[in-house]
C-alpha cells in the first residue's frame, strides 16, 4: 500500500514549512502500518517562495501554471503514484492521529472516500460558530471539507477528479459524485471526528463578516454563478495572506 499526501499551495512562505513539518510527523502513521508514502506540493503559480521552502522541506514540487484549487489538486494527483491520495491543505495540519484514523478506515476495506471534522486556530468567536455549523453539515450530509480529503485513487481517476469548472466549493461537488459512485459499489464516504483537522483561521481575520456574507448572497442569487468565476472567489485568489 502507498499513499500520496498531497498539498496544493498558492504564495504560501508564510505556512508551508509548518505544513510539512506537521505532515512528516503524521505521515508515520502510514510507516506504521508498514505502508509506503509521498508528500506532494503542487505550486499553483505561486510568486513567492512557496516552492523552494517546499523543496526544503523535503517535498516533490509540482507545477500548475493556471491558479486555480481544482487544477492543482488534480496536477498533484496526476504526478501522484499512491493507492490512496490524501490532498490537505497548506494552512492546515493533521495529526498523527488524525492520519491513524485514516488507516483504519482503509484497513476496513468498506470505505471508498472520506474527509474530517475542522477546529479553527485561534480565538475567533465568529470563526468557531460558523465551523461548528459546517461540521454539522459535513457530519450529516457526508460532505467533504477541502482542508482534508482521502479518496481511493482509482476511484478518483474514474470520476475524472475535481471539477476544473469551478473557483471554490469544488469540494462539495467532489462529495456529490463520490457518494454516487460508493453506492453503486456497495461502499461508504465517512467523515472522521475524532481528531479534528486544526487549520488556520485567516480567512476570518483577513475578510470582514460582510464580505463573507456578500459573497454567500451572491452565489445564492446567480445560483452557484460566483463559484465559476475566479474573479468572483477572491478569498481564494487575491493573494491576501
Amino acid at each position: 500500500m502507498k499513499i500520496s499526501v498531497i498539498v496544493p499551495a498558492y504564495n504560501e512562505e508564510r505556512l508551508i514549512s509548518k505544513t510539512l513539518g506537521q505532515l512528516r510527523l503524521a505521515m508515520t502513521a502510514f510507516s506504521q502500518a508498514g505502508w509506503d508514502s509521498e508528500l506532494i506540493v503542487c505550486d499553483n503559480n505561486s510568486t513567492d517562495r512557496t516552492a523552494a521552502l517546499a523543496r526544503d522541506g523535503q517535498a516533490r514540487v509540482v507545477f500548475e501554471p493556471i491558479n486555480q484549487i481544482a487544477r492543482a489538486r488534480n496536477s498533484g494527483a496526476a504526478a501522484a503514484s499512491g493507492d490512496w491520495y490524501v490532498f490537505v491543505d497548506a494552512d492546515s495540519e493533521p495529526s498523527a492521529a488524525l492520519f491513524a484514523e485514516v488507516v483504519e478506515q482503509i484497513q476496513d476495506g468498506r470505505c471508498l472516500a472520506g474527509g474530517c471534522t475542522v477546529k479553527l486556530e485561534g480565538d475567533y468567536p465568529a470563526g468557531s460558530r460558523a465551523i461548528a455549523l459546517w461540521n454539522w453539515l459535513s457530519l450529516r450530509f457526508r460532505l467533504l471539507a477541502g482542508s482534508f480529503i482521502f479518496c481511493e485513487a482509482g476511484a478518483f481517476r474514474e470520476i475524472g477528479g475535481f471539477n476544473q469548472e469551478l473557483f471554490a466549493s469544488e469540494e462539495l461537488d467532489l462529495s456529490k459524485r463520490l457518494k454516487r459512485l460508493a453506492r453503486r459499489q456497495g461502499k461508504r464516504l465517512v467523515i472522521l471526528h475524532q481528531n479534528p483537522l486544526l487549520t488556520s483561521a485567516r480567512k476570518f481575520h483577513l475578510y470582514t463578516v460582510r464580505e463573507h456574507i456578500w459573497f454567500l448572497l451572491r452565489t445564492v442569487v446567480t445560483f452557484g454563478g460566483t463559484l465559476r468565476r475566479r474573479e468572483s472567489c477572491d478569498p481564494w485568489y487575491d493573494g491576501r495572506r
